[in-house]
Formats: structure tokens, C-alpha cells, sequence
């Protein structure tokens, strides 16, 4: 199942999409390269992509933590990477105020796991018709986003998709039941695996946020044998450059290959579907 977006290309070929791009805007040059680079890549695979880049980051772990550009400055951005390369671009919220203005610049809201369940949040974005893509709470059961879901559906819209993001296990880990992605999928919205998310080791003594990237594929591979409708993944240039959550992103030169492994699998589970 795909999201109901306009310019969603290669719908037909009935493979994963994609939400990839870096966790925050950090400026035109550094979105813009990778926003071609991944086109580049999903036009060769076939996969329909969504690009993906908050323009601020709320929930950090220290005060002097990396937020942002300028909101106003990196939805701008978001909008030339859109207009740019056609493609459906999402971006995080983080209160109701905020809805009216980013769904001016993007295709997609979303909304952070930590604030799934603050219903004013849900309904502003519900609101603006915009698609709205739900993170799964690291605390809540795939069975309680329906009431998420709910919220959006009964503000009048119905383009919801539902994310997994990994649960939160003992105060410095998260770990994914792969048992939820059909479980959510029953709700009749489209289930996307937030790859690099889940591999994040949160609450470090240094108050950043660590991850295990090496595990990457591991992860993305289990998703596509049980059937999730869509990957997320952060990348970078130089994960160990980015200014936010580099500890857990894809190194934007591994993608090309990460996605061809991917595609191949998803062929061999659709023969068994």
C-alpha cells in the first residue's frame, strides 16, 4: 500500500517506497546534493521516493544541541528540493502551531514518536489535509496507534501512514517487534520501518544520543520479509559530520547498493505472497 501523493513516481512497480534524506536541514547545498543523488538511485531501482528532512529539530538531548537554520529558511528548502525534483517531500512538527505553516512548503507531516498521542498536535495536522505520518511511541503497542490514527480520521482526513520506530528496552535501547508492522497494517494505513531510528541507543552519559549503524540492513532486510509497505532511513555524506543523530545514519554512498539487496529481496518474499 502507497500513500495518496501526487508525485509518488513508480507506483506500478509494486516494491517499497522510500523516505530517506538527512535528519535536519543544514543548509541548500548539502539537501539539494543529497536529494539528487537519492532520485538518482530510486529512479534506477524503481522505487517511489519521499525526501525527507526536518527543518528543526525540538526534542534534543542537551541546550546547546544542534535545532535548526531558521524554520522559515529551511522549509524554503524543503520546497525547492520538491519543486526541484518532483518529488513529495515530509518534515516533523512538534506543536499544533506549527501545522498551518509547514503544510504550506511540504507534502507530508510528521509526528514525532515522543508526541503521538498529543491530540491538539494530531488534529492541526489532520487539518491541513496533508498527508500525516504517525511514529509509533518507543511505550506504546502497535495495537494502541489505531486510536492515533483514529484522531486524524475523525478530524475529516484519511491519509494516514503509521511508522515503527523501535520500543524502548531498559533505559539505553530499543528493539523492534516485527510482529506490529502486520498488526498495524490491519488498521488499513500504509506501515513504514523507521530503519535508523530504531537503532539508536538513546540516553548516553554524554547526552548524545548514540546507534548502530552497522545494523542497518539487518534490520531493513527483516522489514521487507514481513511485508512493511515503506523504509525510512536517515543519511548523510559523513554521518560522523551530520549535526544531528549521525550515530545511527546510512552513509549516503552505501544507499545504491542497501537498496538493489533490498529491491532483490523483496522479489524473492513477493513470490511466496
Amino acid at each position: 500500500m502507497y500513500p495518496q501523493l501526487e508525485q509518488l513516481k513508480h507506483t506500478d512497480s509494486h516494491l517499497f517506497f522510500l523516505m530517506a534524506g538527512p535528519c535536519v536541514i543544514e543548509g541548500e547545498e548539502m539537501a539539494m546534493r543529497i536529494a539528487e543523488t537519492i532520485v538518482k538511485i530510486t529512479d534506477k531501482w524503481n522505487i517511489p521516493y519521499i525526501f525527507k528532512g526536518s527543518y528543526r529539530k525540538a526534542n534534543r538531548s542537551r541546550f546547546d544541541s544542534f535545532t535548526g537554520i531558521g524554520d522559515e529558511k529551511a522549509l524554503r528548502i524543503l520546497r525547492k528540493v520538491h519543486e526541484t525534483f518532483d518529488v513529495p517531500v515530509v518534515t516533523d512538527i512538534h506543536t499544533a502551531d506549527e501545522a498551518a505553516m509547514a503544510a504550506e512548503y511540504v507534502d507530508v507531516l510528521q509526528i514525532p514518536a515522543f508526541l503521538c498521542r498529543q491530540t491538539d498536535l494530531l488534529v492541526a495536522a489532520a487539518r491541513t489535509g496533508k498527508t500525516v505520518n504517525i511514529k509509533k511511541g518507543q511505550f506504546l503497542s502497535p495495537e494502541a496507534m489505531q486510536f492515533a490514527a483514529g484522531k486524524i480520521v475523525e478530524s475529516g482526513n484519511n491519509h494516514v501512514m503509521l511508522t515503527e520506530r523501535g520500543t524502548t528496552f531498559g533505559y539505553q535501547d530499543l528493539i523492534v517487534d516485527y510482529r506490529g508492522i502486520p498488526q498495524m497494517q490491519s488498521f488499513g494505513f500504509p506501515v513504514v520501518l523507521d530503519v535508523t531510528h530504531s537503532l539508536q541507543q538513546p540516553n548516553q552519559t554524554s547526552g548524545i544520543t548514540g546507534g548502530v549503524p552497522r545494523l542497518i540492513e539487518t534490520i531493513a532486510r527483516a522489514g521487507i520479509a514481513v511485508g512493511v509497505d515503506g523504509l525510512f532511513m536517515e543519511t548523510h555524506p559523513e554521518p560522523s559530520k551530520a549535526k544531528s543523530d549521525g550515530a545511527n545514519m546510512l552513509p549516503l554512498h552505501r544507499l545504491d547498493s542497501l537498496l538493489g539487496r533490498l529491491v532483490a529481496l523483496r522479489q524473492v518474499v513477493d513470490t511466496f505472497a
